[in-house]
C-alpha cells in the first residue's frame, strides 16, 4: 500500500501568508488522498512581530498545528514542523522531527544562525532542509550545516527546482519535496509517496533518512 504525505504547509491562522484554515486544509488533502501533513508555519519575524518574543507566543504559533491535529482524526497524520527563518535572512529552513515541548525551551530560534540551529537539531536527533534554495534572493547554506534539500517545491520554477536538485546531488544531501502550501492553488504539488505508513516523529524521520520514497512533483 501506498502513503503520500505533505511536508510543507502554512496554515492560515498562523502564517501572515496562508489563507486556508487548518480544518479546511485536512478536508482538502484528505480528499486528495494524502494519508497526513506535516505543519511547517512561519517561525520568522513574519509570525512574531517586534513586540511579540517568541518564546511568549508558543501556544499562538501552535494554534494551527493543534486545530489540524484535531480535525484530522484517527485516519490523518498531522506531524509538527517548523519553517525557520532568522533576522536579516531570506532563507528558509524545515526542521522536521521536533516537539511542542522543544518550542517552548528552546528560546528564540531567530537569532539562531545555521551552523548553531544544524547542532541543537543534531542533538535531538532532528533534520534540518534548505527550502526552496535557488529561488531569487536566497543564499545557499553552507552544505555542512543542513542535512538536505528541498529539491521540488510546488511555488518554485522548474528550473530553480533542477538547480536545486543538482545541488542536492553535488553535496550528497537528503531530499524533500513539498507544496509549500498557502493557498487552495497550491494545494497537493508536493509532498512524498511511500509504503510506509507515518505515524510519529520517528516514523517519519526514519523514512526520510531512508530515502525510500518518491517525490511528489507537478509541472
Amino acid at each position: 500500500m501506498e502513503y503520500k504525505y505533505e511536508l510543507h504547509c502554512h496554515t492560515g491562522c498562523v502564517s501572515r501568508c496562508g489563507r486556508v484554515e487548518p480544518e479546511e486544509i485536512v478536508k482538502l488533502y484528505k480528499e486528495k488522498g494524502y494519508s497526513g501533513i506535516v505543519v511547517t508555519d512561519h517561525y520568522s519575524p513574519m509570525t512574531f512581530t517586534p513586540n511579540w518574543c517568541p518564546q511568549k507566543q508558543i501556544d499562538f504559533y501552535l494554534s494551527g498545528y493543534r486545530r489540524m491535529k484535531k480535525a484530522a482524526g484517527d485516519d490523518f497524520t498531522v506531524l509538527l514542523g517548523i519553517e525557520l527563518r532568522h533576522y536579516f535572512t531570506a532563507n528558509d529552513y524545515l526542521i522536521y522531527g521536533i516537539d511542542e515541548n522543544f518550542l517552548y525551551s528552546a528560546g528564540n530560534l531567530m537569532k539562531v544562525w545555521e551552523r548553531k540551529v544544524f547542532e541543537i537539531a543534531k542533538e535531538r536527533g532532528y533534520l534540518v532542509y534548505q527550502a526552496h534554495p535557488f529561488r531569487e534572493g536566497i543564499r545557499r547554506c553552507n552544505p555542512d550545516y543542513i542535512d538536505g534539500v528541498e529539491v521540488y517545491n510546488g511555488k518554485t520554477k522548474k528550473s530553480m527546482n533542477d538547480e536545486a536538485y543538482r545541488w542536492a546531488k553535488e553535496n550528497n544531501k537528503l531530499m524533500v519535496s513539498g507544496s509549500d502550501f498557502h493557498t487552495v492553488k497550491n494545494l497537493a504539488r508536493g509532498g512524498i509517496i511511500t509504503d510506509r505508513k507515518i505515524k510519529s516523529n520517528d516514523d517519519l524521520l526514519n523514512v526520510l533518512k531512508s530515502q525510500k520514497f518518491e517525490l511528489i512533483q507537478t509541472y
